[in-house]
């Protein structure tokens, strides 16, 4: 039969359809990070466990946690060193920065990680008894896949996992230390080289963010590298910032003449961080500020912030109620992030310990 005059109908392939399944995006897949449960967003840990829960998890990338130091800043001190021994144990790369103490003073006062799950051992020579079989002796010995590994691999090897416990009363050893990549910013050493064009901010705060806009170029840190490229993790840690050994008059008057210099200085900040793989714990005297209008502006501009009481020199030292922690810690602000609202801690109430071995938040 003729087939003119009638439409032609192609027949579709039988594997086309008009439906298609939706597949979530590739998560980046960085050691010492792992996916928020809530949101998705990636995580990184400060090194303590217990505050990785109170912040929902861990530090988001990307953001500012703010520590609000105690009047020594003995405690305050010891988390950002924390933050900085995650880095090096996960193998990422830090930005030190500092006015008082030089950078590589903060580097050497590290606390050391507690690998339990890593076995390290040395080898050594034992004297064979002549009855003894050769069997017995081998079976003494440690896996020969692990007998002759050097320190420093073996410990790096552990850094798949997502939070360690670290030794205060030890310092981490050289051949660690040494192993990560850190970047130093020592202000003494910066100031002849400090702009003077007109800006909002101090010298010292625009150097700082010049330096740190470097490494994250330079290092390849943004997020507009490729995927292709090994991606790795830039920790940012800036000690008693605000002070006025940054050249800010903030903690000396009622109503100090640089009052937006650091609030310009975070919105920079927070805008690195936000265009790269970085994240940022940042301390502060807030017990020197005078203005409490403005330290709430601060507050606001950074993503996490929390305040350490502690009770040396007070009358909460000698409290029987108080006798087995050292201070008392307060969520000042918790981060909206891929949502409308934040998950708030179940308690507000929160004291910290400072052991031999850990660092710990209790409710």
């Amino acid at each position: 039969m003729s087939s003119v005059g009638k439409p032609v109908v192609e027949r579709l392939p039988s594997n086309s359809t008009s439906f298609q399944k939706k597949t979530r995006s590739k998560l980046i897949s960085i050691p010492g990070t792992r996916p928020s449960v809530q949101n998705g967003q990636l995580l990184v840990s400060t090194g303590v466990t217990s505050l990785d829960f109170l912040l929902g998890g861990g530090l988001a990338v990307g953001t500012v946690l703010l520590v609000e130091e105690d009047r020594y800043d003995s405690y305050s001190c010891m988390i950002l060193k924390y933050f900085l021994a995650e880095g090096v144990v996960c193998q990422h790369q830090l930005f030190v920065a500092a006015a008082q103490d030089n950078p590589d003073d903060i580097l050497q006062e590290l606390p050391s990680p507690i690998l339990d799950d890593v076995a390290i051992h040395k080898p050594t020579e034992q004297s064979r008894l002549p009855s003894e079989p050769q069997d017995s002796l081998d079976a003494m010995k440690i896996a020969w896949r692990y007998q002759n590994l050097p320190k420093v691999q073996s410990t790096l090897a552990s850094s798949t996992r997502f939070g360690h416990y670290y030794d205060v009363s030890k310092t981490m050893e050289p051949e660690i230390r040494q192993a990560a990549k850190c970047h130093r910013f020592y202000l003494p050493e910066h100031l002849s080289q400090s702009s003077t064009t007109h800006s909002p901010m101090l010298p010292s705060y625009s150097s700082l963010l010049k330096s740190l806009q470097e490494v994250i170029h330079k290092e390849g840190f943004e997020i507009t590298v490729p995927a292709s490229m090994s991606r790795n993790i830039l920790r940012v840690g800036v000690h008693s910032l605000g002070s006025a050994l940054w050249g800010d008059d903030l903690s000396c008057y009622d109503n100090p003449r640089h009052r937006h210099a650091l609030t310009t200085f975070l919105y920079g900040l927070r805008a690195l961080l936000r265009s790269s793989l970085s994240v940022a714990v940042v301390t502060l005297p807030s017990h020197l500020v005078q203005d409490r209008a403005l330290m709430g502006s601060i507050t606001r501009l950074c993503d996490n912030a929390i305040a350490l009481e502690s009770f040396k020199g007070s009358e909460r030292e000698t409290n029987p109620l108080y006798k087995d922690y050292h201070g008392l810690l307060h969520v000042q602000q918790v981060p909206h992030l891929n949502c409308l609202a934040s998950q708030l801690p179940d308690h507000k109430d929160l004291a910290f310990k400072l052991k031999r071995k850990q660092f710990s938040i209790e409710a």
